[in-house]
């Protein structure tokens, strides 16, 4: 159905007269009449009978009235939810729990007046694709992994290097360390049973493994953070890493312990990744608010992948 045909049926109802309508319209009153007779001819229905003083709505014209000022509305409102400014900006970041959702609650709390959409997309090729597409407005990833650079019209800025912390069980041979060293680690079991072949946190971790020669072991399947917690409480052999700013909560009986890790600290680069044509003026905000935190990358005592590009 033409919504044209619809909202000029709308307005020659209301006006009560065609010339009104086209007048409203900026169009002829022939251009009015030919528009009604259309939809009249679609719907196989009278919508008005001629009189005197202009235009009556038929029985028929009466009932597709309200009809036809939803249809209008329900337009108006798919326009409004993809035109620039006007619709939420579209944020990816990976998991609820982690830094760039907290990230994303600090963007809420400064500018509560942006309406935003956050969303979870799994790996870094969805995330560029979706970008590319204008699914979403952006996504925080590690980028960029070797051999496998960034498409030339995807920007990137760091924004965020979050260290590493042990997660211990109370029985644990590090469990009352006040920190470790990476040296420390060198023959314990780190099991990550979350790390999936061929994401940028899997190379993350496969950079890590190969520079220091630690034990990351991603055996058996992926039960979720309850399971890892769980079995990490109960067996004394395994640890595991926790991002520093990951939100977790588990029974006070499990004991486990966050432990910081030293000389150096590894931290896991965080990039906001956006398309340098979007419009969006959302998205200029919120680059220029993770600006605050984006200095300090690179510290002395730290350690991140060389692949990283902190552009």
């Amino acid at each position: 159905m033409d919504l044209d045909t619809v909202r000029t049926f709308v307005v020659a109802a209301d006006a009560g007269q065609f010339q009104e309508a086209a007048a409203e319209l900026a169009v002829t009153q022939q251009a009015v009449s030919k528009r009604i007779a259309a939809l009249e001819r679609e719907l196989g229905v009278r919508l008005f009978t001629r009189t005197p003083r202009g235009a009556e709505l038929t029985i028929d014209g009466q009932a597709f009235l309200p009809h036809a000022r939803e249809l209008l509305r329900v337009a108006e409102r798919a326009v409004s939810s993809v035109r620039t400014g006007r619709r939420p900006l579209r944020v990816d970041v990976i998991a609820s729990r982690g830094a760039a959702s907290g990230l994303m609650r600090g963007f809420h709390r400064a500018y509560p007046e942006i309406d935003l959409d956050v969303v979870m997309l799994f790996d870094i090729e969805t995330a560029v694709a979706a970008i590319r597409s204008g699914t979403i407005d952006a996504s925080f990833r590690a980028v960029a992994m070797p051999g496998r650079p960034l498409p030339e019209d995807i920007e990137s800025v760091r924004v965020l290097d979050e260290p590493l912390q042990l997660l211990t069980g109370p029985a644990h041979a590090l469990a009352g360390a006040r920190s470790v060293t990476v040296a420390q680690l060198a023959g314990h079991r780190i099991w990550m049973p979350g790390i999936v072949p061929g994401t940028e946190w899997a190379a993350y971790y496969d950079d890590l493994v190969a520079e220091f020669g630690l034990t990351v072991e991603a055996t058996g399947p992926n039960f979720g953070s309850d399971v890892l917690l769980d079995t990490v409480a109960d067996t004394p052999a395994l640890a595991t890493f926790m991002s520093e700013q990951t939100r977790l909560i588990w029974p006070v009986g499990h004991g486990l312990r966050r432990i910081p890790v030293t000389d150096p600290t590894p931290v896991y680069p965080h990039s906001l990744l956006w398309h340098r044509d979007n419009p969006h003026p959302a998205l200029a905000t919120l680059r220029a608010h993770l600006g605050t935190a984006a200095a300090g990358h690179d510290a002395a005592g730290t350690w991140a992948p060389g692949w990283v590009i902190p552009r």
